[in-house]
């Protein structure tokens, strides 16, 4: 039986899409830590769309998702919403990278997904992993 990781017992929720935020959560599922993926349903998230298919998966959904368990949720709605916050309560890690206000345009404030430094409660660390910060002139381009 293998040794588990450094992270093992660590929780995180994903929603996140194509690399940046995938890639890097992979890593931490290597390392041990349990990922939930959140993704739309139907089709899942974009990169389950792209080229190279084998055996009827896209390889760069496979590169940058193995080790993850997966959930499609439509946060249009308020049950999928509500799901997912549930989800992020019982996290220690939320990761998501969203253009600059995209949890306000779904009804949740950023801060729902975060624990703030002094804050009792549990919660999960938020970890935004956009390619632009909400500071520069393409902050709302994705990428």
């Amino acid at each position: 039986e293998p040794m588990p990781g450094p992270l093992a017992g660590v929780r995180i929720v994903e929603v996140s899409e194509v690399i940046s935020a995938p890639l890097g959560v992979m890593l931490l599922a290597e390392q041990g830590a349990e990922v939930v993926k959140v993704e739309p349903p139907r089709h899942g998230e974009e990169s389950r769309q792209l080229s190279n298919y084998r055996d009827g998966m896209a390889a760069l959904f496979l590169n940058n998702n193995h080790g993850k368990r997966s959930i499609g949720v439509d946060l249009k709605r308020p049950e999928g919403r509500a799901l997912v916050l549930e989800l992020v309560r019982r996290a220690d890690v939320f990761v998501q990278n969203w253009r600059p206000g995209t949890a306000e345009r779904l009804g949740q404030p950023a801060a729902a997904f975060a624990r703030g430094q002094h804050d009792p409660h549990p919660g999960p660390h938020l970890l935004p992993a956009g390619g632009r910060p909400g500071t520069r002139p393409a902050a709302g381009v994705p990428g």
